[in-house]
């Protein structure tokens, strides 16, 4: 494979998707899709309540990224890097984790209309991190709907999120493990990352890095 055009960066809440993907789109020059989590207007209420409000929530990102993805479809993915802070596919991870039969039974539904009409990257970046560290990042960001954040809740979102990548083959994928480095204050561990990146051409690799 030649060098990747469209990369797709994954992980939980804190994980540093999108310090990454802005950190790709400065050193290789490219366009950035980022993730409408600002514009959902059901999140808030969900990290309150999500039994009531995960159908809404869930919905909303599956339509606004499906938008988002349809956008790529139209322009030319060769022209420039294209640097994604979410993978599409991995919508179905907090489906299931978050709605009950019958909802999961209509998502499902929905899903299968759409999901084969979005772009497959090039390459898969999957963060992962302790929980610990996750929790620390998500206070220090200070995004108020996730002041109420279950840590019970990022623990078991780590769990799937940690199956899914295991059985996924779908794109070559890039495992590291955020727990020991900061990618937004050290130039030094986000120069070592961007490279592992660049080198990657097919298969999974696994990436720990530690001071």
């Amino acid at each position: 494979m030649e060098r990747a055009r469209y990369i797709a960066i994954e992980g939980p809440i804190g994980a540093g998707k999108t310090t990454l993907a802005n950190l790709l789109v400065e050193r290789m020059g490219g366009r950035l899709v980022s993730e409408p989590v600002d514009e959902n207007p059901f999140l808030g209420s969900f990290y309150e309540d999500r039994r009531k409000h995960a159908f809404q929530t869930q919905l909303f990102f599956l339509l606004s990224r499906f938008q988002q993805q349809q956008g790529l479809f139209q322009q030319d993915l060769f022209d420039q890097v294209t640097v994604a802070d979410y993978l599409f596919a991995k919508d179905r991870i907090f489906a299931a984790l978050n709605l009950d039969a019958n909802e999961l039974a209509l998502y499902e539904q929905i899903y299968a209309l759409l999901g084969g009409r979005t772009v497959k990257p090039d390459l898969v970046v999957y963060l992962q991190a302790r929980q610990d560290v996750l929790l620390s990042r998500i206070r220090r960001r200070g995004r108020p709907f996730e002041r109420h954040l279950d840590p019970a809740y990022l623990d078991a979102l780590g769990k799937v999120y940690n199956d899914f990548f295991f059985h996924y083959d779908d794109a070559p994928l890039l495992v590291v493990n955020t727990s020991d480095i900061d990618l937004a204050a050290s130039a030094a561990d986000a120069d070592a990352l961007i490279a592992v990146i660049r080198r990657h051409r097919k298969g999974t690799q696994h990436y720990n890095p530690t001071r």
